[in-house]
């Protein structure tokens, strides 16, 4: 399913597709590249939410398209509906993910919850990364620029976070060989690994969270406008220059020393 706001705006020259667009990292990214000109393809589980996202800029050009990254045929009509609309793909911010079961010890977590982290963070990320790749490759002008959302959970885990953990590590993997090998057709790769942005998924942050050392401790947060900023600095720069890797978080969030 996907649905248009006003499509009578004339065609922009850059476009991009946010996955995770109906709330938090997504949903801040989205309307900044909105209100800096761009036209987006809002992706996401919820068309609610992401209509939510896209009455944000009345003024913008922006696609809603109802998307399950985790089903390769939901992505596959995701970048269809984009270049159907827009004509071309010149950005994938690569954000949808889920933390999973919470405080879950690993010895107690079923397979289920796990497939679903791996499923929806990972196979999903990989999905709309090919999908943004194919296209990027045979459109004219060639190339373009893809976003991986890591963590700071790529670099260090929190207690009892296997699942999403394992996941971020890989991105980062991921991101990595996407780089190498989008050499040839002007694809640039990137990622950017976010500590502790003020979004629904990190209120409990300040409330109180469990540290390495057992105790449960609140957590400083910031604002969620900061990583857009970056995102859209990342997106904006010229294919000849890229950001390869990118750490933006709360400056005394318990991140340097964890543990």
């Amino acid at each position: 399913m996907n649905t248009e706001r006003n499509p009578e705006h004339p065609q922009r020259s850059r476009i991009a597709v946010v996955t995770g667009a109906g709330s938090g990292i997504g949903r801040a990214v989205a309307v900044e590249l909105l209100r800096a000109g761009w036209s987006v393809a809002l992706a996401g589980r919820r068309t609610e939410t992401l209509e939510e996202t896209a009455a944000l800029v009345p003024e913008g050009t922006c696609l809603v398209v109802r998307t399950d990254v985790a089903r390769p045929e939901d992505v596959a009509a995701l970048f269809a509906a984009t270049v159907e609309r827009f004509g071309r793909v010149d950005l994938l911010f690569n954000n949808a993910g889920t933390f999973g079961p919470g405080g879950v010890p690993v010895e107690e977590l079923s397979f289920d919850a796990w497939r679903h982290v791996v499923d929806t963070n990972l196979n999903g990320a990989f999905l709309c990364a090919q999908a943004a790749y194919r296209q990027m490759k045979e459109q004219d002008p060639q190339g373009g620029r893809i976003i991986n959302n890591g963590s700071i959970s790529a670099h260090t885990p929190r207690p009892h976070s296997a699942p999403y953990t394992a996941t971020k590590h890989a991105l980062t993997g991921l991101t990595k060989s996407l780089a190498l090998d989008g050499r040839p057709y002007r694809i640039a790769v990137g990622q950017i690994d976010i500590g502790n942005a003020a979004t629904d998924m990190t209120a409990r942050m300040q409330k109180g969270v469990l540290q390495a050392n057992g105790e449960i401790a609140p957590e400083p947060v910031m604002d969620v406008a900061d990583v857009a900023r970056t995102v859209r600095h990342m997106a904006e720069l010229p294919l000849e220059a890229n950001v390869q890797f990118a750490t933006v978080l709360a400056t005394t969030m318990p991140y340097v020393g964890r543990g």
